[in-house]
């Protein structure tokens, strides 16, 4: 049997068993029309604050309008509902908002209608190289990329100063911790057991010259390359911060938002986060934007460039759907530069195409920098996707396991991290 072969059965296997429960519930529901005889798509979204609702009334036509479904919060729980919805044929998704790492997941277990070759061939043209890279398995661009996000480190200017750190030259992880350490501030980060943990030792990793996994064609024989001299220098990052004063109190429960609030606080020194945190401090603290800086992503590795993480959203169409042709031509819609646009000025994840940046009469200038949307843009060349692979799921929730809480990482993680990773893929350890 092939490898394709193998992967497709063991992932659609994995994705059946998720869809014990609620599957016949799931299967009742259908595609629905309008009293007027119009179609009406349903599109899966991720929670955000009125981005994606608004570019579904954009692309709403005479033909068919647009309604949109919100996905729970946590990225696992979403792609849980979808895969259960999917695995059990639901007609009632049309289209579905998916995190990249369970993009070549879905697509090996023949959950995504195909895109046209026409819209692959616009949609690669326009985006970002790391969005088309996240969008892509088996060759073929599998979901459209609809916005794309990266981490860049945040900083408090009058606690750069104080502390004498020039910020104007790239920094690494040890600087901003001795920094913060030395002068009773903290740095912000995402260590809660989750997915946004996974996101950070990943970065960690590919900033020092590593990967998580490679031959991922190989299916479950895949190389995992966790327990290497890139893997060290991760853990000895973690380590560091965990044990040292410069860690937040709540560093192990610590998500987005957690992160946000230490550094809006009086130790606020340092943080890694997402493009949209910039936002969540004017209307609150005004002025407080002033004192807002804004960097490259730490290096693992002095002199060795950071690879700043990638996160976003592709757009999939259910290959279950009753209105496939509809759906993609509403998917072509949604990811136009300006559409992309209108979700990033609402929501603040940026587009997925330099076009977006650009579009609507610069709108996204006028809320941000210059400097700042040219490092977003920046960073997202430099950024490293998570490892693409349909089996990434089995990997995240091993790293947590074996990496969390970030004070009980040592030098001999990477290489219990990788044995139980391998036992959970080959069936000899359950997560």
């Amino acid at each position: 049997m092939s490898v394709s072969g193998h992967l497709a059965r063991r992932g659609t296997r994995r994705i059946w068993a998720l869809a014990v429960t609620g599957i016949l519930a799931s299967a009742a529901l259908t595609a629905c029309s309008s009293a007027s005889g119009e179609t009406q798509l349903t599109w899966y979204i991720n929670p955000d604050s009125g981005g994606q609702a608004k570019v579904a009334a954009n692309c709403s036509t005479d033909k068919y309008k647009i309604a949109t479904q919100v996905l729970p919060q946590d990225a696992n729980e979403q792609r849980i509902q979808l895969a259960r919805r999917l695995a059990a044929h639901d007609s009632g998704i049309d289209i579905m908002s998916i995190d990249p790492p369970f993009t070549a997941e879905f697509s090996n277990a023949g959950f995504l209608a195909p895109i046209p070759q026409s819209l692959q061939d616009k949609l690669t043209q326009q985006s970002f190289k790391g969005a088309t890279a996240a969008a892509t398995w088996n060759g073929h661009m599998v979901v459209a990329p609809f916005w794309s996000n990266t981490q860049v480190l945040w900083y408090r200017k009058s606690f750069a100063q104080k502390a004498g750190i020039d910020m104007s030259q790239p920094v690494t992880w040890d600087q901003i911790i001795d920094a913060a350490a030395k002068n009773g501030g903290k740095v912000a980060i995402q260590s809660n057991k989750y997915e946004g943990y996974v996101v950070w030792i990943n970065a960690l990793i590919s900033g020092a010259g590593g990967e998580i996994a490679t031959d991922t064609q190989k299916g479950l024989d895949m190389k995992l390359e966790i327990n290497s001299p890139a893997g060290d220098k991760a853990a000895a990052v973690i380590r560091k911060l965990a044990h040292s004063s410069a860690a937040p109190a709540d560093m192990s429960v610590a998500q987005e938002g957690q992160a946000g609030s230490t550094f809006g606080g009086p130790q606020g020194a340092f943080m890694v986060n997402w493009t949209y945190i910039y936002n969540s401090y004017e209307s609150i603290t005004p002025g407080f934007n002033k004192d807002i800086g804004y960097a490259l992503y730490p290096q693992t590795v002095q002199g060795q460039q950071a690879r700043p993480p990638y996160g976003g959203i592709g757009l999939g169409v259910s290959k279950y759907s009753n209105h496939v042709d509809d759906a993609m031509q509403a998917v072509e819609c949604l990811t136009s530069p300006e559409n992309q646009e209108v979700n990033a000025e609402i929501t603040g994840n940026m587009p997925a195409s330099q076009a977006g940046y650009a579009a609507n009469n610069n709108a996204l200038q006028k809320t941000y920098p210059a400097p700042l949307l040219q490092l977003f843009q920046q960073s997202l060349d430099e950024a490293a996707p998570r490892t693409v692979t349909p089996y990434w799921s089995d990997i995240s929730g091993g790293l947590q396991a074996t990496w969390h809480p970030p004070a009980d990482v040592s030098s001999s993680t990477p290489a219990t991290s990788q044995t139980f990773i391998d036992n959970v893929l080959h069936g000899r350890s359950l997560l």
